[in-house]
């Protein structure tokens, strides 16, 4: 429609910015939102459309951030106190890549403090709620993102994924949501938890606008030494191709059983079901360690998390609060971080950091 001119990118916009004043009081989906910026740049997509620019398939195409990749002149908090009214230097390279799309951003949404929950409850800014039953949590950490989507206050958001956190929103705002192969999208500019499991994705309402940012967002970079060096191939073609048939998939055994809701079980079996009707094999895999995944994560997790919000020790950028007495350095990074973290990420980082700590080993280990 946008290339077709049977609708701007200025009215898609603020047609996207409506919504947003209008339901974001009771979703909370938005950390910031950024109307004068969006606004500007659909204008800037539209004047180049007029002049018969060639332009990217998803140009003036607007879109929501999660809050912990780095926007140039926009706040970003990762959904925390200690990173409240920050403003970064530098935009993220997947933001620098929006850009490139001609992308207007719509502002920054939502999130689990610093990505640690499941359901944007641990937010310092108040959790985010599913559009479809306000009573309930649109998951986390990018509840925002998930929400925000599925409420039709942006048609495609960007998301984050470490252990969950863009699939398992998707899975209950009824959105799609995908977690990328490690690598395959730059994490630079993205605010790290877990860096061995962090991964940058899309949000969208269907399959083939996942693909079409899948493919705007991925590729090499130099700034992230975890770039893959080569492509994985068009997600955008891989879509349109519509037949399943011959087509091998892989399903863990060990996915089944104690731990797992009767309903989630059924609408998975469904899913297999439909697959297998349209032509695809269904392969059975073990992974007899599986049991362990949960233990391993949150072995691997606290401890990578630990040692990356050690950089948050309100010396450099960020919150900072004086201790009652005579300041040291020590005494202002503890006073800071006592009030600038929640209670949760003051459990992970003690987790993450006894975990790492070697004459903990043989009672953590043993």
């Amino acid at each position: 429609m946008l290339s077709s001119k049977e609708i701007s990118s200025v009215e898609l916009t603020k047609a996207q910015l409506d919504n947003i004043d209008k339901l974001n009081p009771k979703i909370n989906s938005y950390l910031t939102v950024t109307h004068e910026l969006a606004l500007e740049q659909a204008r800037q997509v539209d004047e180049l459309r007029a002049k018969g620019e060639k332009l990217s398939a998803l140009a003036g195409v607007p879109i929501a951030v999660k809050d912990n990749l780095t926007t140039v002149g926009i706040e970003t908090t990762a959904g925390s106190k200690i990173l409240q009214g920050w403003i970064p230097p530098y935009n993220a390279t997947v933001v620098e890549k929006i850009l490139s799309h001609r992308m207007p951003i719509l502002g920054k949404t939502n999130l689990d403090e610093f990505a640690m929950g499941s359901s944007t409850e641990n937010s310092a800014y108040g959790p985010s709620l599913n559009p479809w039953d306000l009573t309930r949590t649109p998951g986390g950490s990018g509840g925002g993102s998930s929400s925000a989507v599925a409420s039709m206050q942006a048609p495609l958001a960007i998301g984050s994924d470490t252990g969950g956190s863009i699939r398992f929103p998707a899975s209950v705002t009824g959105t799609v949501g995908v977690k990328p192969t490690y690598g395959a999208v730059s994490r630079y500019g993205l605010i790290a938890l877990g860096s061995s499991l962090d991964q940058i994705g899309p949000v969208t309402r269907n399959v083939m606008d996942a693909a079409m940012l899948q493919d705007a967002i991925a590729g090499h970079d130099e700034m992230d030494a975890t770039s893959l060096p080569e492509s994985l191939g068009s997600m955008t073609e891989a879509a349109k191709n519509e037949s399943v048939k011959g087509l091998k998939i892989g399903i863990i055994k060990e996915l089944t059983g104690e731990g797992f809701q009767a309903g989630v079980s059924e609408r998975f079996q469904e899913a297999l079901d439909l697959l297998v009707a349209a032509g695809a094999e269904i392969v059975e895999v073990s992974c007899p360690s599986f049991q362990y995944a949960i233990a391993a994560y949150y072995l691997i997790q606290p401890a990578e998390a630990s040692s990356n919000l050690a950089r948050f020790d309100s010396v450099r950028f960020g919150l900072r609060v004086m201790p009652e007495g005579p300041a040291t350095v020590e005494k202002v990074m503890a006073a800071t971080r006592e009030v600038g973290f929640g209670p949760e990420v003051k459990r992970r980082i003690i987790l993450g950091t006894y975990a790492l700590s070697s004459g903990y080993y043989d009672a953590y280990y043993g």
